[in-house]
């Protein structure tokens, strides 16, 4: 069983790495870190929308979790990579851009996974 589930958020976890990847060759914008941001918000909308799923079937399998949650969105989302951005940015002095920075991926990312609560339930 713990093997399973081994193979499940590694797969999922994969999965959501490519993924990022893929959205950071995409936009690849160093004068402010999109890529970042645009994976937290998506994260934060995915999340929401997978657990309001889940809310909604009442009986859930944790299976799904552990490779949508654990590890696809583990592998997804890019929270480290926001807080080495946002510490580069204030190393560089860079201090009104890193506190927009800072606000926005709170402000977006809470927003999102409200939207995709609410579009799932």
């Amino acid at each position: 069983m713990i093997w399973k589930n081994i193979l499940l958020v590694a797969f999922g976890g994969g999965l959501g790495s490519s993924i990022r990847y893929l959205i950071y060759v995409a936009i690849k914008q160093r004068n402010f870190p999109y890529d970042t941001i645009t994976v937290n918000v998506l994260g934060s909308l995915i999340i929401g929308a997978i657990m309001a799923f889940f809310i909604k079937q009442n009986h859930s399998s944790e299976h799904w979790k552990l490779f949508f949650i654990t590890g696809f969105l583990g592998g997804f989302t890019t929270f480290s990579a926001f807080s080495w951005d946002t510490l580069h940015l204030f190393q560089q002095q860079r201090y009104s851009t890193a506190l927009l920075y800072v606000g926005f991926t709170f402000l977006l990312t809470l927003i999102a996974v409200f939207v995709g609560f609410k579009l799932v339930k």
